[in-house]
């Protein structure tokens, strides 16, 4: 099964000067946690999520209007391609303890993401008859990975890299 069967495409995006109010709005009005952000051509430069939100909101002590998503971005992104494997994209999730991949094509240019909600919403229970090509038992153990805690080492790294 391939990424572009699965993902969330046209996904919203914002640029480096939006503001983190914009980027809050766009994730009320579209049910997500994060919004892609890009350059000219829609060219993935990094991601900014709920949680950068929070706690741009927390430390900038600053109303939100008045903090550009550029301040928070997060420049260290893992992404896919639409062509690659899913069972391939479990392991870049799993091993990076990320719940979102966006999708990128060749060029940089965002094209959709792949989101845990896709993957859960993709699963089959295996039969008798058939093994399904995503499988419960392999976004569990995906997800299982991704919800260990950090150990305080990892909690630096990630956040030196932001």
């Amino acid at each position: 099964m391939k990424v572009k069967e699965i993902m969330t495409a046209n996904a919203k995006s914002c640029t480096p000067t939006s503001t983190l109010g914009e980027a809050a709005g766009l994730m009320w009005q579209n049910d997500c946690g994060i919004v892609p952000v890009v350059a000219e051509g829609d060219r993935l430069i990094g991601l900014v999520t709920d949680r950068d939100i929070c706690m741009a909101a927390m430390f900038k002590n600053r109303d939100l209007s008045n903090i550009s998503v550029e301040e928070v971005v997060s420049g260290k992104v893992f992404s896919c391609k639409p062509e690659d494997d899913v069972h391939t994209v479990l392991e870049t999730m799993r091993e990076n303890k990320v719940r979102r991949l966006p999708v990128v094509a060749a060029d940089g240019k965002l094209e959709g993401i792949l989101s845990l909600n896709d993957l859960v919403l993709k699963a089959e229970k295996p039969s008798a008859k058939q093994v399904p090509e995503l499988s419960y038992d392999d976004v569990m153990h995906m997800q299982k990975s991704i919800c260990q805690h950090r150990l305080p080492a990892e909690k630096a790294r990630a956040t030196t890299a932001v």
